[in-house]
């Protein structure tokens, strides 16, 4: 299957770049320069995955991203900037990205984000259609959570990471465990967004996030998941 990618950018040079070596790769490429570009070419055919560059004209990428996500907009996005510090990281991914590159990057290591993304789109080897928790199910196939019936909205990777742990009920996990299976290829163990995600998703399913029941911190180590 030809896999697509949306390149949101307007540095002519980086857009050359990225639209020739992903062909090459052969993937389907397209490429504009802001947002209302960006909204056309999404209507006209969903992209496997966005790559987003932060700094745009007009409306920036963390705006993008943040409207939508709101708007139930769940395609996978990888942000670029320029800026590479992790609060820059931090606020990209708890706008709704679902992974970040910092520029300048080599395009290898942008391709294996990408396919790592797109792959984890459909989860493989799971016996199980959906993972209850409370008033809470997870649709593997819909690849969806709901709460008493009404969706709860998720990005790709706080999706991911709540499979990750609920595919491992009761067994604490170090965020090297996690960052593994839930996030790209190549992303540092001591990334923050791996405790990004796990804020947003006791914020979505704790009664109180500040004491969470099912996602609980393990000191020194990282996180367990009790059902």
């Amino acid at each position: 299957m030809q896999h697509s990618i949306l390149i949101v950018d307007d540095d002519p040079r980086l857009t050359d770049l990225v639209s020739r070596y992903f062909s090459e790769q052969g993937f389907i490429v397209r490429s504009v320069q802001n947002s209302h570009e960006m909204d056309e070419a999404i209507s006209q055919k969903k992209p496997d995955c966005i790559i987003l560059d932060l700094m745009l004209p007009g409306e920036d990428g963390l705006t993008i991203v943040r409207r939508m996500r709101h708007a139930g907009n769940w395609l996978p996005i990888i942000m670029l900037t320029a800026r590479g510090d992790d609060n820059d990281r931090v606020l990209g991914l708890d706008n709704g990205a679902d992974d970040y590159l910092a520029k300048p990057f080599n395009p290898r290591e942008l391709l294996a984000r990408v396919n790592a993304l797109i792959r984890r789109r459909v989860p493989e080897n799971i016996s199980e259609e959906t993972i209850s928790f409370g008033e809470f199910v997870l649709d593997l196939n819909r690849r969806m959570l709901f709460k008493e019936e009404i969706p709860v909205e998720l990005t790709n990777g706080e999706y991911l990471l709540l499979l990750a742990m609920a595919n491992h009920p009761n067994r604490p996990m170090g965020r090297e465990q996690l960052m593994a299976l839930s996030s790209s290829e190549n992303q540092e163990a001591f990334d923050r967004s791996i405790d990004v995600r796990i804020s947003r998703l006791r914020k979505l399913i704790e009664i109180s996030p500040g004491k969470p029941r099912y996602i609980q911190t393990v000191w020194g180590y990282g996180y367990v998941f009790v059902p």
